[in-house]
């Protein structure tokens, strides 16, 4: 299975994008806490996260709670990486987990330099620092599913189909 792993999220309207596109790809979200918002119905409308209940989500205390309860090869997001997502064979049967930082800060250096041989980054113009972390998720995880063949995705339209 795959997973994403948001790294205290500061922003609902990403983690709402991020939630769309693990319904989309059927990727269980994690959300290491603290939060910078409220994950109630209310707030969860707001931001946009109308696929609440399409995506198995788990909210964890903290970074070691979630690493003992969850087993798997990690793959680090971050703009100190500097092999890109395609370098990665992800077609193994095994627990894939795709970190992604905080948005003001990332994820903590400590964390990245034990875990440095699976940092990721982005190849993106030198000037640019980095993507949207919604954007990020996206490509990472799209690469990640590509590999798998899109195991157990639709490759036709399944709401309104017959349009074309």
């Amino acid at each position: 299975m795959i997973h994403a792993v948001l790294y205290e999220p500061e922003i609902p309207q990403n983690t709402g994008n991020i939630m769309r596109t693990c319904a989309a790809f059927q990727v269980h979200l994690h959300l290491i806490e603290p939060l910078g918002f409220y994950l109630d119905e209310a707030h969860l409308k707001r931001a946009g996260m109308d696929y609440r209940n399409l995506i198995n989500v788990t909210v964890h205390q903290d970074w070691d709670s979630f690493c003992k309860e969850n087993p798997g090869t990690y793959y680090f997001t971050t703009r100190y990486g500097s092999t890109p997502p395609d370098a990665y064979d992800y077609t193994k049967e095994e627990e894939l987990y795709f970190i992604f930082g905080k948005e003001s800060t990332g994820i903590p250096k400590d964390i990245l330099k034990a875990h440095k041989d699976h940092c990721i980054r982005i190849p993106m113009d030198g000037s640019a620092r980095c993507l949207n972390v919604s954007n990020t998720a996206a490509i990472v995880l799209y690469e990640a599913m590509r590999q798998r063949k899109y195991a157990s995705l639709s490759y036709e339209e399944q709401l309104k189909p017959g349009i074309l």
